[in-house]
């Protein structure tokens, strides 16, 4: 692949400039491990001295995955004060937002890890608007 993507042809058909660097594809493995407890314990903690929480997930990440972000809110076993409900920007759906006593989880639609970069729009107004406390949704 690495090889096909650089030749000069191809780079041509794609439109990269000659300055711009040849491109490689990650060498090395990625060790993705399971952590039983993560950084799931200071929740609580920041819960107690009243921080409100913003915690945002690409819908399509497929590193770190919303149902897996979905799974241990579910086990800090917080009350829900919002359900489920969609989020816009200029009128089209941008995600997903629930509602927690002092935490909010929010689904940014069709992105992945790097949702400010691929939903700038939509993921300015989500941190502005939660900065500002004016609701997201």
């Amino acid at each position: 692949m690495t090889d096909y993507l650089n030749r000069p042809d191809v780079r041509a058909a794609l439109n990269i400039p000659t300055n711009i660097q040849a491109w490689s594809q990650c060498g090395a493995p990625i060790d993705y491990h399971y952590s039983y407890e993560g950084s799931v314990w200071i929740y609580p903690i920041l819960k107690a001295y009243g921080y409100k929480l913003l915690h945002y997930s690409g819908d399509t990440d497929g590193a770190i995955t919303t149902y897996g972000t979905r799974r241990w809110i579910k086990e800090l076993n917080m009350p829900v004060s919002k359900p489920w409900r969609p989020w816009k920007t200029d009128g089209q759906i941008s995600g997903y937002v629930i509602d927690y006593d002092n935490f909010q989880f929010v689904t940014v639609h069709g992105v992945g890890h790097m949702a400010p970069q691929w939903k700038r729009k939509d993921v300015t107004q989500m941190i502005t608007n939660f900065i500002h406390n004016l609701p997201i949704a």
